[in-house]
């Protein structure tokens, strides 16, 4: 069973709450799986190369199997031994971070418009003689569901920003990433591909601001709770004489 942390220091400081202990073996598998998924995907549409809304997509894909390795070597300087330092006590929740916000929700944003210029392009789909085009209606936006198990994720208390910024703030962060990516996916739809930019670069932009922000502040975070953490008595204290 799992100790409580300590939430008073030594000389009565209110302790920070730090996000809990994460399995690092958990997220270095899904370093792996951010790296191949969305770099295939993007190696794939290279290689069609015809939809012009293709751009943005291989670029987001690339985005987020780049930010894996980079996620990865967060997670791996996670150590809790001996000599341990205040960064590498934060590794697993800083790389977290940097998967959630720069690897999930780039390839979240590229799936639909994805989707959408697949099942539209005229290279990949040449039509038979005679053949009637059948629309996709309702069903284009299905793949566009899969962001909504994510706001839940963020929201319900699961990820990792939640533990850096107040309530609302971690409300206001998500709202303002899911209307980004429906103005996105939206813009991609009409082909005005001058705004789907617009938005993907706003978003981009934003959630490096935010994980910059976010490592920062965690390690502020352990910095302060490891200064003023309680010493533990030992376990195996002398019998006095």
């Amino acid at each position: 069973m799992s100790k409580d942390r300590p939430t008073l220091g030594v000389d009565g400081t209110v302790l920070p709450t730090l996000p809990p202990m994460r399995d690092a073996r958990v997220w270095a598998r899904l370093v792996r799986v951010m790296f191949y998924t969305p770099g295939f995907l993007a190696l794939l549409l290279l290689k069609v190369g015809e939809p012009t809304g293709f751009g943005v997509s291989v670029e987001l894909f690339m985005l987020a199997s780049a930010t894996a390795i980079v996620g990865g070597l967060f997670i791996g300087s996670q150590s809790d031994a001996a000599g341990a330092d205040h960064a590498s006590r934060i590794g697993t929740c800083s790389g977290a971070l940097v998967l959630e916000f720069l690897a999930v929700v780039p390839l979240l944003c590229a799936v639909p418009s994805l989707f959408h210029e697949l099942a539209n392009s005229e290279l990949l789909h040449a039509a038979a003689p005679g053949a009637v085009p059948v629309a996709l209606g309702a069903s284009q936006f299905i793949p566009a569901a899969a962001i909504l198990p994510f706001m839940l994720y963020q929201l319900a208390g699961f990820g990792t920003l939640h533990c850096v910024v107040p309530n609302r703030v971690n409300w206001l962060i998500n709202l303002c990433i899911l209307a980004l990516i429906v103005g996105a996916n939206t813009a991609n739809r009409h082909a005005d591909f001058r705004a789907e930019k617009a938005c993907v670069g706003l978003l981009v932009v934003g959630l490096v601001v935010l994980v910059f922000y976010a490592v920062l502040k965690l390690k502020r975070l352990q910095t302060l709770y490891d200064t003023h953490l309680p010493s533990k008595p030992p376990k195996h204290p002398e019998v006095a004489g």
